[in-house]
């Protein structure tokens, strides 16, 4: 395996595992490779010296996350990026009635849950003026990356 350094031009530093130079090169040139925090597709390598001759590690479960605890996002970007991908993977979508569930839930209507969808700005507006405490994510984090 070979392991590039990654930059997108908005200067989002990130890593790629390849197989080859050639693997690069063909995932490149079709723009499959996207920085993971803007999707950005324009990408300039710079060679690791990090370089693996077996498989990585299996990937870890993520744990659950506790939101009365504080978030610690001091592995930069990469991690504050896969906990708010976990964040969003542990949350129901209710799509265009996010407004309305948040509304029910902020006033104990129903039991208390993660929820994630869509609102417009006047509804988000709507929302802050009533106290009610939400967080809008571009749509580049909660698309489906598979």
């Amino acid at each position: 395996m070979i392991v590039y350094d990654l930059v997108c031009s908005r200067a989002h530093r990130f890593e790629g595992w390849f197989a080859s130079a050639g693997d690069f090169a063909l995932q490149h040139e079709a723009t499959l490779i996207r920085c993971p925090v803007c999707d950005d597709a324009v990408i300039e390598r710079r060679l690791s010296a990090n370089v693996q001759t077996a498989r990585p590690p299996a990937a870890q479960p993520p744990a659950e996350v506790d939101s009365k605890e504080p978030l610690n996002v001091a592995g930069g970007e990469a991690e504050a990026l896969k906990l708010v991908r976990r964040l969003i993977a542990n949350s129901d979508d209710v799509g265009a009635a996010f407004a309305e569930e948040a509304r029910k839930i902020h006033y104990e209507e129903v039991p208390k849950r993660s929820i994630r969808g869509q609102a417009t700005h006047e509804e988000a507006d709507e929302l802050r003026d009533e106290g009610i405490d939400f967080m809008s994510l571009p749509n580049v984090l909660t698309r489906n990356l598979n």
